[in-house]
Protein backbone atom coordinates (compact mmCIF):
# COMPACT_ATOMS: atom_id res chain seq x y z
CA UNK A 1 0.00 0.00 0.00
CA UNK A 2 1.25 3.53 -0.48
CA UNK A 3 1.71 5.60 2.43
CA UNK A 4 -0.08 9.18 2.73
CA UNK A 5 1.61 12.25 2.82
CA UNK A 6 0.98 13.67 6.14
CA UNK A 7 1.28 16.88 8.15
CA UNK A 8 2.54 17.03 11.48
CA UNK A 9 -1.06 17.60 12.87
CA UNK A 10 -2.41 14.55 11.37
CA UNK A 11 1.27 12.50 12.65
CA UNK A 12 0.04 13.93 16.07
CA UNK A 13 -3.02 12.42 15.91
CA UNK A 14 -1.65 9.10 14.46
CA UNK A 15 0.27 8.89 17.29
CA UNK A 16 -1.94 9.70 19.71
CA UNK A 17 -3.96 7.53 18.76
CA UNK A 18 -1.56 4.54 19.08
CA UNK A 19 -0.80 5.51 22.49
CA UNK A 20 -4.46 5.16 23.20
CA UNK A 21 -4.72 1.87 21.91
CA UNK A 22 -2.09 0.29 24.24
CA UNK A 23 1.32 0.52 21.48
CA UNK A 24 4.13 2.29 23.87
CA UNK A 25 6.44 5.15 22.14
CA UNK A 26 9.57 3.34 23.48
CA UNK A 27 8.51 0.10 21.43
CA UNK A 28 8.03 2.52 19.10
CA UNK A 29 11.83 4.27 19.03
CA UNK A 30 13.42 0.88 19.31
CA UNK A 31 11.82 0.12 16.30
CA UNK A 32 12.88 3.38 14.57
CA UNK A 33 16.15 2.32 15.57
CA UNK A 34 16.42 -0.70 14.04
CA UNK A 35 15.13 0.96 10.62
CA UNK A 36 17.60 3.72 10.84
CA UNK A 37 20.24 1.63 11.76
CA UNK A 38 19.49 -0.72 8.43
CA UNK A 39 19.60 2.37 6.14
CA UNK A 40 22.54 3.24 7.87
CA UNK A 41 24.43 -0.27 7.00
CA UNK A 42 23.27 0.35 3.75
CA UNK A 43 24.95 3.95 3.39
CA UNK A 44 28.52 2.41 4.71
CA UNK A 45 30.70 -0.43 4.79
CA UNK A 46 32.28 -2.66 7.16
CA UNK A 47 34.81 -1.15 8.99
CA UNK A 48 33.69 2.49 8.44
CA UNK A 49 32.92 5.14 11.23
CA UNK A 50 29.78 6.16 12.11
CA UNK A 51 28.46 9.24 14.32
CA UNK A 52 25.20 9.70 15.91
CA UNK A 53 24.11 13.22 16.26
CA UNK A 54 21.60 13.02 19.32
CA UNK A 55 19.40 16.09 20.30
CA UNK A 56 17.55 16.03 23.96
CA UNK A 57 13.96 15.32 22.37
CA UNK A 58 12.61 12.18 20.95
CA UNK A 59 14.42 12.53 17.68
CA UNK A 60 17.47 12.07 19.33
CA UNK A 61 16.20 8.89 20.99
CA UNK A 62 15.25 7.26 17.53
CA UNK A 63 18.91 7.89 16.40
CA UNK A 64 20.23 6.78 19.82
CA UNK A 65 18.63 3.65 19.30
CA UNK A 66 20.59 2.74 16.39
CA UNK A 67 23.77 2.06 17.96
CA UNK A 68 22.78 -0.97 19.05
CA UNK A 69 22.25 -2.89 15.70
CA UNK A 70 25.08 -1.12 13.54
CA UNK A 71 27.22 -4.19 13.76
CA UNK A 72 30.45 -3.91 12.13
CA UNK A 73 30.74 -0.56 11.93
CA UNK A 74 32.65 2.08 14.45
CA UNK A 75 30.02 4.07 16.55
CA UNK A 76 30.43 7.29 18.19
CA UNK A 77 27.50 9.12 19.82
CA UNK A 78 27.59 12.76 20.05
CA UNK A 79 25.42 14.18 22.66
CA UNK A 80 24.33 17.97 22.13
CA UNK A 81 21.90 19.26 24.40
CA UNK A 82 23.53 22.57 24.05
CA UNK A 83 25.24 23.38 21.19
CA UNK A 84 27.90 25.63 22.87
CA UNK A 85 28.47 23.30 25.68
CA UNK A 86 29.20 20.67 23.76
CA UNK A 87 31.10 22.59 20.64
CA UNK A 88 34.55 21.00 22.11
CA UNK A 89 33.17 17.74 21.57
CA UNK A 90 31.51 18.55 18.08
CA UNK A 91 34.43 20.03 16.45
CA UNK A 92 36.29 16.86 17.76
CA UNK A 93 34.00 14.28 16.15
CA UNK A 94 33.72 16.33 12.71
CA UNK A 95 37.78 16.12 12.66
CA UNK A 96 37.28 12.67 12.85
CA UNK A 97 34.98 12.51 9.04
CA UNK A 98 33.37 9.19 9.55
CA UNK A 99 31.91 7.77 6.96
CA UNK A 100 28.19 8.74 7.84
CA UNK A 101 27.02 11.20 10.35
CA UNK A 102 23.69 10.34 11.63
CA UNK A 103 21.35 13.30 12.43
CA UNK A 104 18.92 13.14 15.32
CA UNK A 105 19.06 16.57 16.24
CA UNK A 106 15.47 17.99 15.98
CA UNK A 107 12.91 16.37 14.85
CA UNK A 108 8.89 17.48 13.28
CA UNK A 109 8.30 19.54 16.22
CA UNK A 110 10.54 22.20 15.05
CA UNK A 111 8.75 25.24 14.56
CA UNK A 112 10.68 28.24 15.00
CA UNK A 113 14.07 29.61 13.75
CA UNK A 114 17.22 28.05 15.05
CA UNK A 115 18.85 30.35 17.58
CA UNK A 116 22.49 31.33 16.75
CA UNK A 117 24.34 28.55 18.43
CA UNK A 118 22.46 25.67 16.90
CA UNK A 119 22.43 27.35 13.54
CA UNK A 120 26.12 27.35 13.35
CA UNK A 121 26.51 23.85 14.62
CA UNK A 122 24.08 22.79 11.63
CA UNK A 123 26.48 24.88 9.24
CA UNK A 124 29.68 23.72 10.46
CA UNK A 125 28.32 20.03 9.64
CA UNK A 126 27.60 21.07 6.22
CA UNK A 127 30.31 22.54 5.57
CA UNK A 128 32.18 19.00 6.18
CA UNK A 129 30.14 17.57 3.29
CA UNK A 130 29.86 14.22 4.97
CA UNK A 131 27.10 11.75 3.45
CA UNK A 132 24.34 12.54 6.16
CA UNK A 133 21.33 9.82 7.38
CA UNK A 134 18.86 12.35 8.96
CA UNK A 135 15.91 10.43 11.14
CA UNK A 136 12.34 11.53 9.92
CA UNK A 137 13.80 15.11 9.11
CA UNK A 138 16.39 17.46 8.25
CA UNK A 139 17.35 19.04 11.47
CA UNK A 140 16.24 22.88 10.93
CA UNK A 141 13.25 21.72 8.44
CA UNK A 142 10.18 22.50 8.94
CA UNK A 143 8.31 19.15 8.08
CA UNK A 144 4.89 21.06 7.54
CA UNK A 145 5.88 23.76 5.10
CA UNK A 146 9.29 23.01 3.44
CA UNK A 147 10.73 26.38 5.22
CA UNK A 148 14.05 26.41 5.95
CA UNK A 149 14.48 27.87 9.82
CA UNK A 150 17.46 29.70 9.36
CA UNK A 151 19.18 26.90 8.05
CA UNK A 152 18.98 23.11 7.97
CA UNK A 153 21.08 19.65 7.63
CA UNK A 154 21.67 18.84 4.14
CA UNK A 155 21.00 15.34 3.88
CA UNK A 156 21.96 12.42 1.06
CA UNK A 157 18.84 10.44 2.76
CA UNK A 158 16.40 11.45 5.16
CA UNK A 159 14.25 7.74 6.72
CA UNK A 160 10.70 9.85 7.54
CA UNK A 161 8.70 7.77 9.75
CA UNK A 162 5.48 6.32 9.45
CA UNK A 163 4.55 8.58 6.68
CA UNK A 164 6.23 11.19 4.19
CA UNK A 165 5.81 14.76 5.76
CA UNK A 166 3.72 17.48 3.66
CA UNK A 167 6.64 19.85 3.78
CA UNK A 168 9.07 17.35 1.73
CA UNK A 169 6.86 17.97 -1.59
CA UNK A 170 8.06 21.20 -1.45
CA UNK A 171 10.80 22.51 -3.70
CA UNK A 172 12.32 24.25 -0.86
CA UNK A 173 12.76 21.25 0.86
CA UNK A 174 14.34 18.75 -1.76
CA UNK A 175 18.27 20.54 -1.54
CA UNK A 176 17.63 19.36 2.58
CA UNK A 177 16.02 16.37 2.50
CA UNK A 178 18.19 14.43 -0.21
CA UNK A 179 17.01 10.97 -1.08
CA UNK A 180 13.59 10.76 1.08
CA UNK A 181 13.18 7.29 2.09
CA UNK A 182 10.06 6.07 4.12
CA UNK A 183 9.43 3.34 7.21
CA UNK A 184 5.73 3.11 6.58
CA UNK A 185 5.76 -0.17 9.39
CA UNK A 186 7.23 1.38 12.89
CA UNK A 187 4.88 0.24 15.20
CA UNK A 188 1.86 2.84 15.07
CA UNK A 189 -1.79 1.62 15.02
CA UNK A 190 -2.74 0.76 10.87
CA UNK A 191 -5.80 3.06 10.81
CA UNK A 192 -3.47 5.67 9.23
CA UNK A 193 -5.02 9.75 8.33
CA UNK A 194 -6.42 9.89 5.40
CA UNK A 195 -4.57 12.06 2.64
CA UNK A 196 -5.33 12.79 -0.82
CA UNK A 197 -1.60 12.58 -1.58
CA UNK A 198 -0.18 9.30 -1.68
CA UNK A 199 3.47 8.41 -1.85
CA UNK A 200 4.25 5.53 -4.04
CA UNK A 201 6.15 2.92 -2.57
CA UNK A 202 8.04 -0.48 -4.44
CA UNK A 203 5.89 -2.73 -2.73
CA UNK A 204 3.03 -1.56 -4.47
CA UNK A 205 4.08 -3.22 -7.54
CA UNK A 206 4.49 -6.82 -6.51
CA UNK A 207 1.45 -8.11 -8.61
CA UNK A 208 1.85 -5.29 -11.35
CA UNK A 209 2.34 -5.99 -14.56
CA UNK A 210 -0.31 -9.36 -13.73
CA UNK A 211 0.79 -12.66 -15.51
CA UNK A 212 0.03 -13.43 -18.66
CA UNK A 213 -2.36 -15.92 -20.05
CA UNK A 214 -0.85 -18.97 -21.32
CA UNK A 215 -2.80 -18.93 -24.58
CA UNK A 216 -2.48 -15.08 -25.06
CA UNK A 217 -0.61 -13.78 -28.23
CA UNK A 218 0.49 -10.90 -29.91
CA UNK A 219 -2.98 -9.87 -30.38
CA UNK A 220 -4.17 -10.38 -26.63
CA UNK A 221 -1.89 -7.42 -25.75
CA UNK A 222 -2.55 -4.58 -28.17
CA UNK A 223 -1.57 -2.43 -30.55
CA UNK A 224 0.33 0.83 -30.38
CA UNK A 225 0.22 3.14 -32.40
CA UNK A 226 3.52 6.47 -31.66
CA UNK A 227 2.68 9.00 -33.82
CA UNK A 228 6.76 11.10 -33.54
CA UNK A 229 9.73 12.43 -34.59
CA UNK A 230 10.28 14.74 -37.70
CA UNK A 231 13.50 15.94 -39.81
CA UNK A 232 16.10 16.52 -36.97
CA UNK A 233 14.38 15.31 -34.16
CA UNK A 234 13.84 11.04 -35.21
CA UNK A 235 15.66 10.18 -31.93
CA UNK A 236 12.76 10.92 -30.10
CA UNK A 237 10.37 8.60 -32.28
CA UNK A 238 13.09 5.91 -31.64
CA UNK A 239 13.11 6.29 -27.71
CA UNK A 240 9.58 6.45 -27.45
CA UNK A 241 9.37 3.02 -29.55
CA UNK A 242 11.71 1.79 -27.79
CA UNK A 243 10.35 2.79 -24.74
CA UNK A 244 6.82 1.42 -25.63
CA UNK A 245 8.67 -2.24 -26.42
CA UNK A 246 9.66 -2.95 -22.76
CA UNK A 247 5.95 -2.44 -21.87
CA UNK A 248 5.46 -5.58 -24.07
CA UNK A 249 2.45 -4.53 -26.10
CA UNK A 250 1.80 -7.10 -29.16
CA UNK A 251 2.58 -4.58 -31.51
CA UNK A 252 3.85 -1.34 -32.29
CA UNK A 253 3.61 0.76 -35.22
CA UNK A 254 5.72 4.21 -35.66
CA UNK A 255 4.08 7.28 -37.69
CA UNK A 256 6.75 8.97 -38.30
CA UNK A 257 7.71 12.73 -40.68
CA UNK A 258 11.43 11.00 -40.63
CA UNK A 259 10.95 7.69 -42.04
CA UNK A 260 14.20 6.66 -43.05
CA UNK A 261 16.45 7.37 -39.99
CA UNK A 262 13.53 5.86 -37.57
CA UNK A 263 12.83 2.80 -39.77
CA UNK A 264 16.69 1.82 -39.50
CA UNK A 265 16.95 1.48 -35.92
CA UNK A 266 13.89 -0.44 -35.20
CA UNK A 267 13.47 -4.29 -35.78
CA UNK A 268 10.53 -5.45 -34.52
CA UNK A 269 8.68 -1.88 -34.40
CA UNK A 270 6.77 -1.53 -37.72
CA UNK A 271 7.47 1.83 -39.15
CA UNK A 272 5.78 3.72 -41.71
CA UNK A 273 5.44 7.16 -43.18
CA UNK A 274 3.14 9.65 -41.42
CA UNK A 275 -0.44 9.42 -42.69
CA UNK A 276 -3.51 10.06 -41.40
CA UNK A 277 -5.09 8.16 -38.86
CA UNK A 278 -7.77 7.30 -41.52
CA UNK A 279 -5.34 4.84 -43.10
CA UNK A 280 -3.63 3.31 -39.27
CA UNK A 281 -4.67 -0.67 -38.92
CA UNK A 282 -7.93 -1.34 -37.66
CA UNK A 283 -6.33 -2.97 -33.89
CA UNK A 284 -4.96 0.27 -32.62
CA UNK A 285 -5.77 0.07 -29.06
CA UNK A 286 -3.80 3.31 -27.90
CA UNK A 287 -1.77 5.81 -29.41
CA UNK A 288 1.23 7.94 -28.02
CA UNK A 289 1.74 11.72 -29.95
CA UNK A 290 4.15 14.21 -30.10
CA UNK A 291 8.28 12.99 -28.80
CA UNK A 292 10.18 14.86 -31.72
CA UNK A 293 7.41 16.92 -33.84
CA UNK A 294 9.52 19.96 -33.28
CA UNK A 295 10.85 20.40 -37.08
CA UNK A 296 9.61 23.41 -38.17
CA UNK A 297 8.47 22.30 -41.45
CA UNK A 298 5.66 19.04 -40.46
CA UNK A 299 3.24 17.44 -42.90
CA UNK A 300 0.14 19.19 -43.81
CA UNK A 301 -2.38 18.58 -42.08
CA UNK A 302 -0.70 16.59 -39.14
CA UNK A 303 -1.75 19.42 -36.58
CA UNK A 304 -5.32 18.89 -37.70
CA UNK A 305 -5.21 15.44 -37.08
CA UNK A 306 -3.69 15.27 -34.04
CA UNK A 307 -6.41 17.35 -32.70
CA UNK A 308 -8.82 15.04 -34.36
CA UNK A 309 -7.57 12.03 -32.66
CA UNK A 310 -7.36 13.87 -29.01
CA UNK A 311 -10.87 14.42 -29.05
CA UNK A 312 -12.41 11.72 -30.87
CA UNK A 313 -10.33 8.24 -30.71
CA UNK A 314 -12.11 5.79 -29.06
CA UNK A 315 -9.01 4.32 -27.07
CA UNK A 316 -6.33 5.91 -24.82
CA UNK A 317 -4.19 8.77 -26.28
CA UNK A 318 -0.81 9.95 -24.31
CA UNK A 319 0.47 13.29 -25.28
CA UNK A 320 4.19 14.62 -24.52
CA UNK A 321 6.93 17.13 -25.71
CA UNK A 322 6.12 19.03 -28.83
CA UNK A 323 2.46 17.75 -28.90
CA UNK A 324 1.44 19.26 -25.81
CA UNK A 325 1.59 22.95 -27.28
CA UNK A 326 -1.36 21.68 -29.82
CA UNK A 327 -3.85 20.46 -27.23
CA UNK A 328 -7.29 21.35 -27.29
CA UNK A 329 -8.74 22.95 -24.36
CA UNK A 330 -12.07 22.04 -23.29
CA UNK A 331 -14.11 18.39 -23.54
CA UNK A 332 -13.23 15.46 -25.48
CA UNK A 333 -15.85 14.07 -27.62
CA UNK A 334 -14.46 10.35 -27.07
CA UNK A 335 -14.55 9.33 -23.02
CA UNK A 336 -11.55 6.88 -23.24
CA UNK A 337 -8.54 7.46 -21.43
CA UNK A 338 -6.60 10.61 -21.81
CA UNK A 339 -2.90 11.49 -21.00
CA UNK A 340 -0.07 14.37 -20.62
CA UNK A 341 2.73 14.12 -19.80
CA UNK A 342 4.51 17.66 -18.85
CA UNK A 343 8.04 18.62 -17.48
CA UNK A 344 7.36 22.03 -14.99
CA UNK A 345 8.52 24.30 -17.92
CA UNK A 346 6.21 22.32 -20.36
CA UNK A 347 3.32 22.60 -17.62
CA UNK A 348 4.20 26.46 -16.75
CA UNK A 349 3.46 26.90 -20.79
CA UNK A 350 0.04 25.30 -21.35
CA UNK A 351 -1.17 27.28 -17.61
CA UNK A 352 0.70 30.92 -19.01
CA UNK A 353 2.54 30.75 -15.54
CA UNK A 354 6.07 30.73 -14.65
CA UNK A 355 7.86 27.50 -14.04
CA UNK A 356 8.29 28.53 -10.16
CA UNK A 357 4.69 28.90 -9.91
CA UNK A 358 4.20 25.32 -11.06
CA UNK A 359 6.76 24.28 -8.51
CA UNK A 360 5.52 25.83 -5.85
CA UNK A 361 2.26 24.48 -5.96
CA UNK A 362 2.91 21.12 -8.07
CA UNK A 363 -0.51 19.25 -6.60
CA UNK A 364 -2.54 22.80 -7.63
CA UNK A 365 -1.11 22.74 -11.14
CA UNK A 366 -1.84 19.29 -12.07
CA UNK A 367 -5.33 19.54 -11.11
CA UNK A 368 -5.47 22.81 -13.20
CA UNK A 369 -4.12 21.42 -16.52
CA UNK A 370 -6.50 18.24 -15.81
CA UNK A 371 -9.67 20.45 -15.95
CA UNK A 372 -8.19 22.39 -18.86
CA UNK A 373 -7.72 19.47 -20.70
CA UNK A 374 -11.15 17.63 -20.00
CA UNK A 375 -10.27 15.58 -16.85
CA UNK A 376 -7.30 14.17 -18.32
CA UNK A 377 -4.81 12.16 -16.11
CA UNK A 378 -1.25 13.96 -15.86
CA UNK A 379 2.23 12.67 -15.12
CA UNK A 380 3.69 16.18 -14.23
CA UNK A 381 7.55 14.63 -13.81
CA UNK A 382 10.41 16.00 -12.31
CA UNK A 383 11.49 15.08 -8.80
CA UNK A 384 9.08 13.73 -7.22
CA UNK A 385 6.57 13.02 -10.09
CA UNK A 386 3.02 13.54 -9.61
CA UNK A 387 0.37 11.20 -11.37
CA UNK A 388 -3.50 11.83 -11.02
CA UNK A 389 -6.24 14.36 -12.27
CA UNK A 390 -8.63 17.17 -11.39
CA UNK A 391 -10.42 15.15 -8.54
CA UNK A 392 -9.27 12.33 -5.75
CA UNK A 393 -5.83 10.67 -5.15
CA UNK A 394 -2.98 12.00 -6.63
CA UNK A 395 -0.02 9.81 -6.47
CA UNK A 396 3.37 10.81 -5.74
CA UNK A 397 6.29 9.05 -7.17
CA UNK A 398 9.11 7.45 -5.19
CA UNK A 399 11.80 7.01 -7.81
CA UNK A 400 14.37 8.55 -9.80
CA UNK A 401 17.72 10.54 -9.31
CA UNK A 402 19.14 14.29 -11.23
CA UNK A 403 20.27 11.89 -14.02
CA UNK A 404 17.40 11.57 -15.56
CA UNK A 405 18.00 15.09 -16.29
CA UNK A 406 19.35 14.05 -20.08
CA UNK A 407 17.06 14.75 -23.34
CA UNK A 408 15.27 11.75 -24.74
CA UNK A 409 14.17 9.77 -20.72
CA UNK A 410 10.77 11.71 -21.37
CA UNK A 411 10.40 10.10 -24.53
CA UNK A 412 11.46 6.85 -23.39
CA UNK A 413 8.83 7.06 -20.02
CA UNK A 414 5.92 8.35 -22.94
CA UNK A 415 6.56 5.18 -24.94
CA UNK A 416 6.78 3.28 -21.57
CA UNK A 417 3.31 4.56 -20.57
CA UNK A 418 1.97 4.10 -23.98
CA UNK A 419 2.86 0.57 -24.33
CA UNK A 420 1.52 -0.44 -20.90
CA UNK A 421 -2.37 1.41 -21.58
CA UNK A 422 -2.19 -0.52 -24.81
CA UNK A 423 -3.09 -3.60 -23.78
CA UNK A 424 -6.98 -4.04 -23.02
CA UNK A 425 -6.49 -5.39 -19.29
CA UNK A 426 -4.55 -2.81 -18.09
CA UNK A 427 -6.80 -0.02 -19.32
CA UNK A 428 -9.36 -0.54 -16.46
CA UNK A 429 -6.16 0.83 -14.05
CA UNK A 430 -5.02 3.72 -15.35
CA UNK A 431 -3.66 4.94 -11.82
CA UNK A 432 -1.73 1.48 -11.13
CA UNK A 433 -0.50 1.32 -14.67
CA UNK A 434 0.95 5.19 -14.97
CA UNK A 435 2.29 4.81 -11.14
CA UNK A 436 4.68 1.46 -12.33
CA UNK A 437 5.97 3.04 -15.60
CA UNK A 438 7.05 6.29 -13.61
CA UNK A 439 8.36 4.48 -10.63
CA UNK A 440 9.84 1.65 -13.04
CA UNK A 441 10.91 4.29 -15.41
CA UNK A 442 13.22 6.09 -12.08
CA UNK A 443 13.98 3.08 -10.08
CA UNK A 444 15.78 2.30 -13.63
CA UNK A 445 17.64 5.10 -13.34
CA UNK A 446 18.86 4.30 -9.88
CA UNK A 447 19.74 0.86 -10.21
CA UNK A 448 21.98 1.92 -14.32
CA UNK A 449 23.52 4.75 -11.52
CA UNK A 450 24.88 2.62 -9.06
CA UNK A 451 26.00 -0.05 -11.52
CA UNK A 452 27.12 2.31 -14.28
CA UNK A 453 27.80 5.72 -13.42
CA UNK A 454 28.25 7.37 -16.54
CA UNK A 455 25.00 6.13 -17.91
CA UNK A 456 23.53 7.86 -20.91
CA UNK A 457 19.80 7.22 -22.32
CA UNK A 458 20.26 4.41 -24.24
CA UNK A 459 21.57 2.57 -21.33
CA UNK A 460 18.13 3.06 -19.75
CA UNK A 461 16.52 2.04 -22.86
CA UNK A 462 18.06 -1.08 -22.26
CA UNK A 463 17.23 -1.67 -18.52
CA UNK A 464 13.72 -0.26 -18.38
CA UNK A 465 11.24 -2.45 -17.69
CA UNK A 466 13.89 -4.68 -16.27
CA UNK A 467 14.05 -3.55 -12.73
CA UNK A 468 13.92 -5.44 -9.42
CA UNK A 469 11.03 -5.14 -7.10
CA UNK A 470 9.16 -5.78 -3.96
CA UNK A 471 6.82 -9.09 -3.93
Amino acid sequence: MSAPVLTIDQMRRWEAASWASGRSSEEVIREVGRLAARQALAMTEEGQAISIWCGKGHNGDDARCAAPHLKGRAVEIVEVADPEAAAVECASALSRRPALLIDGLFGIGLNRPLSAPWAGLINQINAQGLRILSVDVPSGLNADTGEILGTAIKATVTLTLGAPKAGFLRPTAWAYVGRLEVAPEIGLVPEVPESVLQWVLETDFGDFPPPRPAAGHKGSFGHLAVVAGSEGYHGAAVLAARGAQRAQPGLVSVFTAAYLPVASQLQAVMVHPWRDEAHWPGNISAAVMGPGLAADKLPDGLEEQFRRIWQHAPYPVVVDASGLGWLPTGECASRALRVITPHPGEAARLLGVSVDNVQADRTDALRTLSRRYGGCWVVLKGNQTQIGHGEGTILVNSSGNPFLGQGGTGDLLAGFLGGFLAQPSLQSAPAKALSYAAWAHGRAAEELTRSKPNWCVEDLSDHLGNVTRAS
